[in-house]
Parts: structure tokens; C-alpha cells; sequence
């Protein structure tokens, strides 16, 4: 599979992946998601939050543009639906921006300021795999505190995405 035909899937991966997780987590009463639990973000919504503002920094990087981001994660967060439905319209970017890419252009090197400071420079690919990787890694705490409010999540793993959805498109 070439570099375009990964960050493609990558991005469907990802979307496919924050939509299950956002319905999962609408299903369950208010007060659970907004339960304050032990974990860096202190509730499901504000770590689906977090997720949101490092995809919207990297998607400013990808653009060459500012970002207006002075921390990871904002002080508050908005209500659930507001929050899953910029989550759609970013992942849709996304999905645009990797079936946009050439294969020269995926390779692209990308140089950014770090909001905690340093200099960074990674590819579009790269830059790809981060943000399907950060999504993931917060998509499991999210799924740790369903887990705690009584309901067993459903997988959102790369392997089931291929299974279920790949053999589709």
C-alpha cells in the first residue's frame, strides 16, 4: 500500500472511530459523561475535546496557518452534540485532505511551533499518523470511563475497521 493509499484509510479509520465512540457515548445518561473521573481530562467530553483542539492544531499546521491555540485543551468544554458534530467536519477535512494528497505531497515536510514550546517538522503523513494515533490513544480512556459507567464499548480498533468497513469502499 503506498503513502497516499495509507493516510486515506487512516482518516476513514479515524472518522469511522469518533463516530462510534460519540455514539457510544450519547447513549449514556448526562451525568455519566460528564462525571468527573480520575484521568488526565477529567470527563469523557473534555478528553473528546482534547482530541478536538490537537486535530484542529495539526490541521492549521497542514494548512500553514495560525492556529490561535495557547494550550492543549481548552478551559471548558461545549455540550456533546455541538462537539460531535465539529468532530464530523474536521474528520471530514481530514478525509479530503488525504484523498487530495499526491504521493510527493504526502511527503511534504511540515514545520511547526509546538504549543508547549520547540520547534517541530514532520510530513503530511506523519502529521496523518499523530493525529489517527492521539485520537486512539484517547479514544481508550474514553472507552476506560464507559467501561466505569457500567457499559462495555464497542471496538474501535484498526483490525475491526478493516473487517467491517474496508472491504466496503
Amino acid at each position: 500500500m503506498s503513502g497516499t493509499q495509507h493516510v486515506r484509510m487512516l482518516t476513514r479509520y479515524k472518522a469511522w472511530a469518533n463516530e462510534a465512540i460519540f455514539s457510544m457515548v450519547s447513549k449514556l445518561p448526562d451525568e455519566e459523561v460528564i462525571r468527573q473521573r480520575v484521568t488526565p481530562f477529567g470527563n469523557m467530553v473534555h478528553t473528546l475535546n482534547h482530541v478536538y483542539v490537537i486535530d484542529a492544531v495539526f490541521q492549521a499546521h497542514l494548512r500553514g496557518r495560525e492556529h490561535g491555540y495557547t494550550a492543549r485543551n481548552t478551559p471548558g468544554h461545549p455540550p456533546l452534540d455541538e462537539l460531535r458534530n465539529a468532530v464530523r467536519t474536521l474528520d471530514a477535512w481530514y478525509v479530503e485532505f488525504a484523498d487530495a494528497l499526491t504521493p510527493d505531497e504526502v511527503d511534504r515536510t511540515i514545520h511547526f511551533e509546538f504549543i508547549g514550546g520547540g520547534r517541530g517538522a514532520m510530513t503530511c503523513q506523519e502529521i496523518i499518523l499523530h493525529v489517527v494515533n492521539h485520537a486512539s490513544y484517547h479514544r481508550g480512556f474514553v472507552g476506560d470511563m464507559i467501561h466505569q459507567a457500567g457499559v462495555t464499548p464497542d471496538a474501535t480498533d484498526l483490525s475491526v475497521f478493516i473487517r467491517d468497513v474496508v472491504q466496503t469502499y
